[in-house]
């Protein structure tokens, strides 16, 4: 009996080691052609970004929106003119919709509503160049809606430059992750319905039509110089009326919004809202005689950017301020790597720089809550900028840096972050930061901006008439969730990445910062999908969420191999644990339903309570 059992035992510890060196062999197997795979697809992929072509060289016209000779047909299916953008009803000026605030979200919205026939008055506390330090660099993604409404000529003629991707520093070593490319396929899908025929535009390589590969740049430019290009655009349109005034207050009856209080220069006897514009750009607003007004329209649209000041009359938002940018301007600088932008992963957080010119690189030091501000007028900012953060930047960047400190044009702004929670308020929608923020880390603001008012404008298209406060508050539940994908990735992206970024005294989240940066290290997919959601040319949660566990799970194998020693499995459960209780609060304030699950929601499929027709005749389901 007892030589059966120790045969037994003997049989079972066979089995053991035949299983052990199995599993060892199959994991070592796995682990070989898992990189022999990154590896393919890492040159794969740098064949791709050389043989593509860039995206300008396509007939982007066959990609916009409908032609633009027709787009200014008012309600009644003519021509739609100056005067008949703006008429009197009982002695009040009367629109189809106001909007509030000239900036990136309102211009754009006000011309796509422009195009669409509705007459739209935008009113801006100041019509003059805006000088800001974000707003600067514009995501693919954020090109490509911007190709969709109409408007890519607003970044030609500001000394825009392209920007191909990103390079990141980190402990003397650096990295270099491209935008990927997009094939005509994937352009069509972006471009929801908007067709390019096969055969148009440079081959990138191939004799099918699927094979074309097209390049998707970023721009980096001056903030104020493209917002004055989107106004201007705005104000070509006949149906569109740019005037410069202090918005005061809502105009509310009941529970429904019917327009605004406002305060601007008296007009002069005769005069049309666009004279009184111009001189107020001119000659400023303070030079002359004020006026207080109401104006009143069916939809009263609320773009007035981060520090709104009528956003606590629709909504009750809570805003948190994560960190501080200090920006300066690099005059003459060469960056390491021309037209990337560069991540600096410092202590103790991210430093960013892109070109905003063909001889000026903004540069963005992050200041994280609960350390405080130096203060600029004291000297404690260059001080800090010179010690502190100086011997961090790349030798090629230090100098450049140092005369801008030196110079002296140092500036500080919050960066607030703020979910978007759907309000349903008769009268009034909030848009662009007045609505939604996230962390300005990634760039990604003026993209969910754009890509929100290309959603809206199209939801809203079936509406003939606005005063249809039904269908409005129905049409814009359905935005609420439609806009979710794009908004969701970028939003919970920024965040996640910059709390990633960020160094800590905690040894768990310093593991998986040096994780996040090395995965991006093995390029194929490991490089290509985070980029492409960052770029917002893949907005996919669920992707997202898959990249972020496993850039966690690829921390947790460092640590664990080749031996789990008692401390590292403590410390690989704590790095977990921390990946969970950072991403799942982003997700929940975004709303898991909407995020993930978007076409359950039975919003995503509602439509206006009449089948009222489109603007230009039509119908449309």
């Amino acid at each position: 009996m007892a030589d059966m059992a120790s045969l037994a035992a003997s049989f079972w510890s066979v089995v053991d080691g035949i299983g052990t060196v199995t599993l060892a062999w199959t994991i070592a197997l796995l682990i070989a052609a898992t990189y022999i795979s990154m590896q393919y697809s890492r040159e794969k992929q740098r064949d791709a970004l050389a043989s593509a072509t860039p995206l300008e060289e396509m007939p982007l016209e066959r990609l916009t929106d409908a032609a633009r000779h027709d787009a200014c047909l008012d309600q009644s299916g003519g021509e739609a003119t100056s005067d008949d953008a703006c008429t009197a009803h009982g002695g009040r000026e009367e629109y189809d919709a106001l909007v509030v605030g000239a900036g990136i979200a309102g211009c754009a919205l006000a011309y796509s509503l422009g195009k669409a026939g509705r007459r739209v008055l935008v009113l801006e506390r100041d019509l003059s160049e805006p000088d800001r330090i974000v707003g600067e660099l514009l995501q693919p993604g954020g090109y490509l809606k911007l190709v969709e409404l109409g408007l890519q000529d607003c970044v030609e003629g500001i000394d825009a430059q392209r920007v191909d991707g990103y390079a990141l520093f980190m402990d003397g070593s650096d990295c270099k992750v491209s935008y990927p490319t997009l094939s005509t396929a994937q352009l069509h899908m972006l471009f929801a319905g908007h067709r390019l025929d096969s055969g148009e535009g440079a081959r990138a390589g191939g004799s099918a039509a699927g094979a074309e590969m097209w390049k998707v740049a970023g721009r980096g430019f001056h903030n104020g110089r493209f917002v004055q290009r989107l106004r201007e655009k705005a104000a070509s349109l006949p149906t569109v009326t740019l005037r410069e005034a202090t918005v005061l207050g809502l105009l509310e009856d009941g529970d429904r919004v019917t327009g605004v209080r406002y305060r601007a220069a008296k007009r002069a006897p005769g005069s049309a809202p666009s004279d009184v514009c111009e001189a107020a750009v001119v000659g400023g607003a303070s030079e002359t005689e004020t006026e207080e007004g109401e104006l009143h329209a069916p939809l009263t649209f609320v773009c007035d950017g981060c520090f709104s000041n009528l956003r606590r009359s629709i909504s009750k938002s809570k805003v948190d301020v994560p960190s501080s940018f200090v920006g300066l301007l690099l005059r003459d600088c060469a960056l390491p790597h021309p037209h990337y932008g560069h991540v600096v992963l410092a202590d103790p957080s991210p430093i960013l720089f892109y070109p905003v010119s063909s001889s000026e690189v903004r540069c963005l030091v992050d200041i994280p809550a609960g350390t405080k501000v130096p203060s600029i007028a004291s000297g404690d900012m260059a001080a800090y900028l010179t010690h502190t953060v100086l011997p961090q930047l790349p030798k090629q960047l230090q100098g450049p840096f140092r005369e801008a400190v030196r110079a002296g044009d140092i500036r500080c702004m919050p960066n607030r972050i703020m979910p978007a929670v759907p309000v349903t308020r008769p009268g009034a929608l909030l848009m662009g930061d007045a609505f939604n923020m996230r962390h300005p880390l990634t760039g990604g603001g003026m993209t969910v901006a754009l890509s929100d008012v290309s959603v809206l404008t199209q939801i809203l298209r079936p509406l003939k008439d606005f005063r249809n406060t039904r269908a409005v508050c129905e049409y814009a539940e359905a935005f609420y969730t439609r806009r979710k994908p794009i908004a969701a990735t970028i939003n919970t992206l920024s965040i996640a990445l910059y709390r990633v970024f960020c160094a800590s005294k905690d040894e768990a989240m310093m593991a998986m910062r040096q994780a996040c940066f090395d995965y991006l290290q093995l390029g194929g997919v490991c490089s290509e999908g985070p980029i492409s959601l960052l770029s917002g040319l893949n907005p996919q949660p669920l992707s997202l969420v898959l990249h972020f566990f496993a850039v966690a799970f690829f921390a947790l194998a460092r640590l664990l191999l080749p031996l789990p020693k008692p401390g590292r499995v403590w410390l690989g459960a704590r790095l977990i644990q921390g990946a969970v209780q950072l991403i799942v609060p982003i997700i929940k304030a975004e709303g898991v339903r909407r995020v993930f699950f978007p076409a359950v929601c039975p919003s995503y499929y509602k439509s206006a309570s009449i089948n009222a027709p489109s603007v230009h005749g039509t119908s449309e389901s």
